[in-house]
């Protein structure tokens, strides 16, 4: 795989870890098998002290919003950008008639299929793969694949918007939204700028750097980088703020006012209510 996609890796085996703890806060049982050794490996020499919780806390918050999104919404297209070593389409109790779109490079969808070549697809789900590079046009492999634009869909982009310049983040929330019917949903996550440059992260930023995954994007101000892209914000909570906390959180939230505080933020939007069609 291309070593931006390990990064899913070292993801996973945070997975794992929080999986075998006795008061863990969600349960992965696919999380060892696609970590891989290297998984681990990489975790070890990514430690950047707040990694493991924050991924925990991470995954939690958007296992929450992604069904309370389906039940509520009664959404049943759900697509994971840069979905990665991503099992949920396996562990969350999806509906009846779902289908997940997981978009990825084609390596890493590859070895992914490889790793989970011998678990039993659930019943009343579906799963598509779609092997893409997120940086050119993808929608049009994605309606191949079965996607339509007309119906509402779950959007969640996880883990992946510090990966992209500016201008790549912003064309890529703005296709989201122009693609999006009445009664869409978007979930991610996104970090601060102060924390591209965190002193106290210089080991871990230098690794990512190293090999070959760093750190571009980050914003201070997450509410209006979405507005911006045609998004209506629901909520944006730092780890450690009253629902996105599970008593996980190791470390104390700085207020937003205060400047040059490394920050990540999880954020759930709607489409706006004065939504256009969608693009066809």
């Amino acid at each position: 795989m291309e070593a931006v996609s390990r990064t899913a890796q070292w993801t996973a085996a945070a997975r794992a870890l929080e999986t075998e703890r006795e008061d863990r806060l969600f349960a992965d049982p696919y999380a060892r098998t696609v970590a891989d050794q290297i998984g681990f490996e990489l975790l070890d020499r990514y430690d950047g002290g707040g990694i493991v919780p924050f991924l925990a806390i991470r995954t939690t918050y958007l296992d929450r919003a992604i069904v309370k999104a389906v039940e509520e919404r009664g959404i049943r297209q759900v697509v994971f950008l840069a979905a990665g070593m991503d099992t949920r389409f396996f562990r969350l109790p999806w509906p009846d008639g779902v289908t997940v779109y997981e978009l990825d490079r084609p390596a890493l969808l590859a070895a992914k299929a490889e790793m989970l070549a011998d678990e039993p697809q659930p019943a009343g789900r579906t799963r598509v793969t779609v092997p893409v590079d997120l940086t050119q046009d993808w929608t049009g492999f994605l309606k191949e694949a079965g996607w339509k634009s007309e119906e509402p869909v779950l959007w969640v982009v996880e883990g992946l918007l510090f990966f992209l310049p500016e201008q790549a983040v912003r064309g890529l929330i703005s296709t989201l939204s122009a693609h999006s019917a009445p009664g869409s949903v978007l979930l991610g996550d996104v970090i601060s700028r102060a924390a591209l440059v965190n002193p106290l992260a210089r080991t871990f930023l230098q690794a990512l750097k190293d090999d070959g995954n760093p750190w571009l994007f980050g914003t201070e101000e997450p509410e209006a980088l979405l507005d911006d892209c045609g998004w209506a914000v629901r909520e944006v909570k730092q780890p450690g703020e009253e629902g996105a906390d599970f008593e996980r959180w190791p470390y104390q939230v700085a207020p937003r006012a205060l400047p040059g505080v490394p920050r990540s933020f999880l954020f759930t939007c709607d489409t706006p209510t004065h939504s256009e069609e969608p693009a066809a």
